[in-house]
């Protein structure tokens, strides 16, 4: 080959249509909003699943629930891959199957196919997400132009969950509720022909993948999770319930087993000693599990008893969405002086309050009275938390570990999202089938012929008794929730000890790690 030939003969892995950093961020942001957008565009359809696919209150949980497990178990081992496989090729891989999995579960006819893609969708979206974020470190040149990349990443993750609000409410209205599924397989096969377009590929480190870890991690948070779910409909002495708890603590067991072995843990046990890092680990967990619990089963409310159209039920949220970027734009500009424990403190009691507030909810409240209200409090308590828990997470971390610390956090956010619905649902379920059990007798004496017809074969309670059973296992729900608000609360209080001088040395350190996803 001659010097020219090899002048002009393009690098392996390069990206085929180089210095086009504006489409190269496109792809990258794309790829982001897709996964941010789909922990909320379902949430605004899961009545209309329901209906469809005859879920229980209690089993609908595991629409969520499948995609959060799984992203969030195998989060940290999608950013692993990344660095060992290539970040382009772990990125596409990652879009493609989180678009076969939406086309798959856009189709699916029984709630198992649909909870099956979920967990795909999970899977591909923790192989795509970490990679996504790490590709701007290597696309862009340290300084101005990869903080203006990473202001977009952060700004896109922001704001994914109220156009996934938005836009799931237009396409279940409109169109159906499988279009919230549908929507991403355009947009992943486009990101897929973009990227090599626009990306090069990073290069390859050597390394071990922590299969051991990321598996019995998920799978024991998925036994515990489906122990709580089960008890909720069968008991605390159903023999799969007793199996599933047994089996979760056996697995979580081999799982610090491993990681206290392991030559490359997908999570370093180290990250745990310091108890401002762990601190914000368990605040992120507690405040995750109420936020998860509190939009499930505020769209129930809304749209079941206020019958709320998907698309009202969509612009009903986008106030919290504002509260809590008002609340994070606030904390970021005052951080450097006031240091971050007021704004845990002050955060974690404001969602404890706006919670406290939706356990007084009943049939005769309206959106205005009930609901709005304990929603801005909730909204703007946690977004005084997001921006000062991703800041400790990273304090006092090695740089080239603040990537693991910021994943590990990323990783609490949906794990704990996870458990806390899982329990919360299992208190909503005990709440509603005592209530069920007290309203028969009036039902029953006040019934048509064709009501007590329609109550023998599906068991169900027909308005406005089940609109009475609905609203008060949600009340008696938002108890547990308060009490996860409340432990966030008492580890701001006694584990926080950051104080406002670390922060000089966070800066450097945070932006290598990124926003919080």
């Amino acid at each position: 080959m001659t010097s020219s030939q090899l002048a002009t003969s393009p690098i392996p892995g390069a990206a085929l249509r180089e210095g086009r950093s504006g489409m190269a961020l496109l792809v990258i942001a794309a790829c982001q909003l897709m996964v941010v957008l789909d922990a909320t565009i379902v949430n605004i359809a899961l009545p209309r699943i329901q209906t469809a696919l005859s879920f229980s209150t209690t089993d609908l949980s595991w629409v969520l629930s499948a995609y959060t497990l799984t992203f969030g178990g195998l989060l940290l081992l999608g950013g692993r891959a990344g660095d060992i496989l290539g970040r382009r090729r772990v990125f596409m891989t990652g879009i493609l199957l989180f678009t076969l999995a939406s086309l798959l579960g856009g189709f699916a006819q029984e709630p198992w196919q649909l909870l099956a893609a979920r967990a795909l969708q999970g899977v591909g979206g923790a192989i795509a997400s970490p990679t996504s974020l790490a590709l701007i470190t290597t696309t862009f040149a340290e300084g101005p132009e990869r903080n203006r990349a990473f202001g977009v990443f952060a700004a896109v993750s922001a704001g994914g969950g109220a156009i996934g609000l938005l836009t799931g409410g237009m396409l279940t209205e409109w169109l159906d509720w499988r279009w919230v599924l549908f929507v991403n397989v355009p947009i992943g096969v486009l990101i897929a022909v973009l990227a090599p377009l626009y990306i090069s590929e990073s290069e390859r480190h050597p390394g071990h993948f922590d299969i051991a870890g990321a598996l019995t991690s998920t799978g024991g948070m998925a036994s515990l999770v489906y122990g709580f779910i089960r008890a909720s409909e069968d008991g605390w002495r159903d023999p799969l319930t007793i199996g599933s708890f047994a089996a979760a603590l056996v697995l979580l067991g081999l799982f610090v087993a491993v990681e206290a072995k392991a030559q490359e843990p997908i999570i370093p046990l180290r990250m745990f000693a310091d108890r401002n890092r762990a601190g914000t680990y368990l605040i992120m967990l507690g405040l995750a599990a109420a936020m998860f619990g509190m939009f499930f089963f505020i769209v129930q409310f809304i749209q079941n008893v206020l019958g709320f159209s998907p698309i009202r039920s969509g612009l009903g949220f986008l106030p919290v969405t504002a509260a809590i970027i008002t609340a994070a734009g606030l904390s970021q500009r005052f951080l450097p002086r006031f240091g971050p424990k007021p704004f845990m403190v002050t955060g974690a009691a404001l969602t404890g309050a706006g919670l406290t507030w939706l356990t007084f909810i009943t049939t005769g409240s309206s959106y205005l009275s009930g609901v709005l209200g304990p929603m801005l409090l909730f909204g703007f308590g946690m977004g005084l938390n997001f921006v000062t828990l991703t800041l400790t997470a990273v304090s006092g971390v090695a740089p080239q570990e603040a990537g693991a610390a910021s994943g590990l956090l990323n990783a609490s956010q949906q794990v704990g999202g996870s458990l806390g619905l899982s329990i919360l649902v299992t208190v909503f379920g005990s709440a509603s089938r005592h209530d069920a059990e007290r309203q028969v007798p009036a039902f029953m004496a006040r019934a048509d012929p064709g009501q007590l017809a329609a109550f023998k074969e599906t068991g169900r309670l027909p308005d406005p008794w089940g609109d009475h059973v609905l609203t008060q296992g949600i009340s008696t729900a938002f108890i547990a929730a308060v009490a996860m608000a409340g432990l966030a609360l008492a580890t701001a209080v006694l584990m926080i000890r950051v104080r406002k001088s670390d922060l000089d040395a966070l800066g450097g350190v945070a932006a290598k790690a990124g926003p919080a996803a």
